[in-house]
């Protein structure tokens, strides 16, 4: 999974001349251990999402089954389901923010730590990564703002369950009781109550589009995020 963040310093960054450009023995221990814990962290986090995730997915099946559980089941926790799900998108986006901080730490480490260790090259100071980190943790903050939480978590994740519900819902108002025989059957069985059919198709084509809308955003502005950082050190 990419990790994006937006907490960068340029690759020359200096540091002060009096300070020393290898690390000792115990220095290299003590990041050892805390890249287990960054990584302990953000696997703690990734559980987190997948209980979220099992949420959604467990409320979309249970909403499938009262639909389908026979021809004069309404479809209305078809419609209802997606309102939850979104809720547990919502939940899950928060949660992904924290996650973030803890495995963009650990992929800095990797990448410029144990990386260089393992081609042989040493470990020096002076390279702009070790500024990077240290003013994260002294300054610790999201490095992603909620949106872009959003949108991650629904382009991979959340927009199956939307469209798995979409799907369902209108193949239920198609077969069920009957096949379908004409668009005015159609606007009747849609109907909830005294909202009229059309209103509720146009609702629910207004909600499955608007979250399409707000992915292909968010992804726009992911792709300009790692353009306009191609030559900045980034965590992950």
């Amino acid at each position: 999974m990419a990790v994006d963040i937006d907490l960068v310093l340029p690759r020359d960054t200096a540091l002060p001349t009096t300070q020393k450009l290898e690390f000792s023995a115990a220095e290299i221990g003590a990041l050892a251990h805390l890249y287990r814990g960054e990584v302990y962290r953000s696997t703690v986090w990734r559980t987190r999402l997948d209980s979220t995730t099992n949420w959604a997915v467990v409320t979309t099946g249970i909403a499938l089954s009262a639909t389908f559980s026979s021809a004069e089941a309404s479809p209305l926790p078809m419609v209802l389901v997606g309102l939850i799900v979104t809720v547990f998108l919502l939940f899950e986006a928060r949660r992904y923010r924290y996650f973030n901080v803890w495995r963009a730490r650990a992929r800095l480490l990797e990448t410029d730590f144990y990386a260089p260790m393992i081609r042989g090259e040493g470990i020096r100071l002076g390279l702009g990564w070790t500024e990077l980190l240290a003013k994260d943790y002294c300054a610790p903050r999201y490095h992603i703002n909620f949106a872009r939480a959003i949108g991650r978590r629904l382009r991979r994740t959340y927009a199956w369950i939307f469209v798995i519900q979409a799907v369902a819902y209108y193949g239920k108002l198609a077969i069920h009781p009957t096949p379908l025989g004409s668009l005015a059957d159609f606007w009747e069985r849609a109907a909830i109550g005294p909202i009229p059919g059309d209103l509720v198709v146009v609702a629910g084509v207004l909600f499955h589009g608007g979250w399409a809308l707000f992915a292909l955003v968010t992804y726009r502005i992911e792709i300009a995020s790692r353009r306009e950082r191609q030559s900045l050190i980034a965590m992950g």
